[in-house]
C-alpha cells in the first residue's frame, strides 16, 4: 500500500498439553514452547512492530512458587527484545538442570504450559510499554488472576466504562484494553464468589474450595456476561491463573482467528499459515474460531467452542485479504490474484484499449500478487483478441502475420525499486518532500517517452499522499504519455472503527473528492444538512443511528469521483496525464467471497456502534476537530 496503514495487532496463544518433561524427552529441549512462540510471533510481525508482549502460566506449581510471568517491550525490535530478556535467565544452568522439567517449572520463569503473545501497532494511544498487551489483573487467588490480550477496537468504550463505574469499580483508564480487562475480570470475580459461597455452605475448607473452583470455573458463563454489551470487532484472548484459557471472537467475525489441536498442543493465531509453518500441518487441519463463539481450553486440556454471543451476519474484514494478512495463505494468494484480474476492464478503458503501447507494473511490493492476476487477465484478454484476428485472416493466412499476432504479449516491467529508508533530517517541508520523492527509484528505458501508457497496480489508495508527493513524480521521469494507477480495493469512503488506523473522514481522498465536487457545484447546503442530521444522530443511542454520511456521495457516480481523485492527486508540473481507477464493490466480493466486510467502502457497518462512529466523524470534520470518532 503506497499509503502505509497500521493494523491494530496480532495474537498467538499456545497450550502445551503434555508436561514439560515430555517435550524435553521428545524434542531434546526445554524450550519447545518458547521456540514455537518466537516463531509464531515473528511470522506475524507484519501485524505489529511498535510493541510486543509475552505471558506464561504454569499449571501445577506449589504455593510460594511464581506461576505467572510477563514481559512487554516497545524496543525498536520488540520481539527480539522480549526473547533477549527471557533466554539469558537460563544461562549458567547445568546440563542436568536443563533436562529436569520439574526443576525448571518450579524455579525458572516462562517454563509453563500456557503462553499468550501479542504484537502491537500503536494506532491509538502512546507507544509506551504500559499500552502493550498482555494486560494482567492480579489477585492472591489463582482463579481470580487474569491475563488478557487481543486484536480489537470497541465503538462503545464510553458506554462500557460507565457500566464498570455503575458496578462500583474505579477503572484507572478509559481505554478499551483496560475496560475489557476489568469487565471480564468483574464477571470472573462474580463466578468465583458464586462457587465459593456454594461450597462454603457445604462446609468445605477454603483450601478445598480453591481446588473445586479451579476445576469447575464456568468460563462460558463469564464470557457470555462479559461479551453482552460489546460493540466492535474483536478477538479476545485470556488466561486465568489456574490454567483455563479462552479466545473469544466477535459475532460478525470481523477480526480473524485460527486454531489447531493435536495430542501435544492447542494453538491460536491471527493468521492461518503461521500455524501451518510452525507446526507443519496442512491447510485443512487449521480451523477458524466461529463468530460469536469462544474457544475454551480447560486446565485439564479439554477443548470446546461454545456460543457466547448470538452470531450476526458474517462480515469478516476484507482488508485482511487485500493487504494486512501475509500473502502466503493459499486462499488469500488466489484472492489477491483475482483482485488484479478483475481490474482489467477498468484498465483497458483507461488506456483506450492500446495494449501495444502500455507497460504494466506494481507499487509497492505488497501489490505484486495482484499484479500477477492483472497480467493473467490481460493475457486472457489478448488471447480472445488473437483468436478473432486469426479467424479474420481467412483460409490462407500469411505465416508472418500469424507469428506477429501470436507474439503479442502484455508488456511487463519492474518499474520501481524501493531504496532503503532515507532519514530526512532536513526540516523544511519543501526539501523534505524532495527527499521523500527519492524513496523509490525507477528502471530507466522501460517506457517509450511520449508514446507509452504506464499502468501501476496498488493495494489500495487511502489518502493518496505518497502518490502525490512521491510516486507519480518518480514515474513521470520515465516520460509516459499517461499514468494509470489501479487500486485493487474500491474507494475508501468511511472510517474504520474495528482495528485499522483509518479514523478521520477528512483524510480520505475519496471524501475530499466528494466535498470538492459539492462545493464546485454550489451544493454546500448538503454539507450543512448532513451535519445537522449527524449531530442529531450522535445524541441518540447507537442502536438508533443510521449512516447519514452516505448522502455526501449520493450525487456522484464512481466515475465522477475517480476523475476528481485523479485531478486532486496530480502533482503540479506533471507532464503525463494521470488516471486513477478503483476496484468495484462487486469485484471485491467476487474475489473475496468469504470476507464481505466492506464498511469502509460502502458505509454498511456491521454493528450499531459503527454508524454512530461515522456520524460523529462527520461532525468532527465540519467542526474542524482532530479527535478520533471512537
Amino acid at each position: 500500500m503506497s499509503d502505509f496503514l497500521q493494523h491494530e495487532c496480532g495474537i498467538a496463544m499456545l497450550r502445551l498439553k503434555q508436561p514439560l518433561q515430555y517435550y524435553i524427552d521428545k524434542y531434546g529441549s526445554a524450550f519447545y514452547g518458547l521456540n514455537k512462540m518466537y516463531l509464531l510471533m515473528e511470522k506475524q510481525h507484519n501485524r505489529g512492530q511498535d510493541g510486543a508482549g509475552l505471558a506464561n502460566i504454569k499449571l501445577d506449581v506449589p504455593p510460594g512458587k511464581r506461576y505467572i510471568s510477563r514481559i512487554r517491550s516497545v524496543d525498536s525490535r520488540p520481539i527480539q527484545d522480549v526473547f533477549s530478556r527471557i533466554m539469558p535467565r537460563f544461562e549458567g544452568l547445568t546440563s542436568e538442570q536443563l533436562i529436569n522439567g520439574q526443576y525448571l517449572q518450579e524455579e525458572m520463569a516462562f517454563t509453563g504450559e500456557l503462553f499468550l503473545a501479542h504484537l502491537r501497532y500503536g494506532t491509538f494511544g502512546k507507544n509506551q510499554v504500559e499500552n502493550c498487551h498482555p494486560f494482567l489483573r492480579q489477585n492472591n487467588w489463582r482463579t481470580r488472576n487474569l491475563v488478557v490480550a487481543g486484536n480489537f477496537n470497541m465503538t462503545n468504550n464510553d458506554e462500557l466504562f460507565e457500566k464498570l463505574v455503575s458496578l462500583g469499580q474505579h477503572p484507572k483508564e478509559q481505554v478499551d484494553t483496560v475496560t475489557i480487562l476489568e469487565r471480564i475480570g468483574h464477571f470472573l470475580d462474580v463466578e468465583n464468589q458464586r462457587l465459593f459461597d456454594r461450597y462454603k455452605q457445604e462446609g468445605l475448607s477454603n483450601e478445598a474450595i480453591s481446588k473445586r473452583i479451579a476445576d469447575e470455573l464456568d468460563i462460558q458463563t463469564i464470557l457470555e456476561h462479559g461479551a453482552n454489551s460489546l460493540d466492535g470487532g474483536y478477538v479476545m484472548c485470556g488466561l486465568v491463573g489456574h490454567g483455563d484459557a479462552f479466545v473469544m471472537r466477535d459475532p460478525n467475525g470481523i477480526r480473524p482467528a485460527f486454531w489447531y489441536e493435536d495430542d501435544e498442543v492447542v494453538v491460536v493465531t491471527s493468521e492461518r499459515p503461521v500455524i501451518q509453518t510452525a507446526f507443519n500441518v496442512p491447510t485443512d487441519q487449521v480451523r477458524e474460531i466461529e463468530p460469536g463463539h469462544a474457544l475454551i481450553i480447560k486446565r485439564d486440556g479439554s477443548v470446546s467452542m461454545p456460543q457466547v454471543k448470538q452470531p450476526g451476519e458474517r462480515k469478516a474484514c476484507s482488508f485482511e485479504r487485500i493487504y494486512f494478512s501475509r500473502g502466503n495463505d493459499q486462499d488469500i494468494y488466489h484472492e489477491r490474484k483475482e483482485l488484479g484480474r478483475l481490474l482489467v476492464p477498468q484498465i483497458m478503458e483507461a488506456v483506450e484499449h492500446d495494449l501495444d503501447n502500455t507497460v504494466t507494473s506494481f507499487i509497492p511490493n505488497t501489490a505484486e500478487v495482484c499484479f500477477y492476476g492483472l497480467i493473467k487477465g490481460l493475457e486472457d484478454h489478448l488471447s480472445q483478441a488473437k483468436i478473432s484476428r486469426l479467424i479474420g485472416l481467412g483460409a490462407n493466412p500469411d505465416p508472418a502475420e500469424i507469428k506477429r499476432i501470436l507474439d503479442e504479449r502484455a508488456r511487463i516491467e519492474k518499474i520501481a525499486i524501493k531504496d532503503a529508508k532515507l532519514r530526512t533530517f532536513i526540516t523544511e517541508d519543501a526539501n523534505r518532500d524532495d527527499l521523500v520523492a527519492h524513496v523509490y527509484d525507477i528502471a530507466y528505458g522501460t517506457v517509450e517517452a511520449g508514446k507509452d501508457n504506464l499502468v501501476v497496480i496498488d493495494d489500495s489508495i487511502v489518502r493518496g499522499t505518497t502518490l502525490k508527493r512521491s510516486i507519480l513524480r518518480i514515474l513521470d521521469r520515465l516520460g509516459p504519455k499517461r499514468i494509470v494507477v489501479a487500486s485493487s480495493a474500491p474507494q475508501i469512503r468511511y472510517p474504520d472503527c474495528y482495528g485499522i488506523d483509518m479514523a478521520r473522514l477528512g483524510d480520505f481522498i475519496a471524501f475530499q473528492a466528494a466535498i470538492s465536487l459539492i462545493k464546485e457545484r454550489g451544493m454546500d447546503h448538503l454539507i450543512d444538512e448532513v451535519y445537522e442530521r449527524c449531530k442529531a444522530q450522535v445524541a441518540l443511542p447507537k442502536e438508533e443511528n443510521v449512516n447519514q454520511v452516505k448522502a455526501i456521495y449520493e450525487p456522484f457516480t464512481t466515475e465522477e469521483l475517480n476523475e476528481r481523485i485523479s485531478q486532486l492527486l496530480t502533482p503540479e508540473g506533471m507532464k503525463a496525464e494521470v488516471k486513477i481507477v478503483f476496484q468495484s464493490i462487486e469485484g471485491l466480493h467476487e474475489a473475496c467471497p468469504n470476507n464481505t466486510g466492506d464498511w469502509y467502502f460502502t458505509g454498511d457497518f456491521p454493528t450499531p456502534g459503527g454508524h454512530k462512529v461515522v456520524n460523529r466523524a462527520f461532525v468532527y470534520y465540519v467542526e474542524g476537530s482532530n479527535e478520533r470518532a471512537y
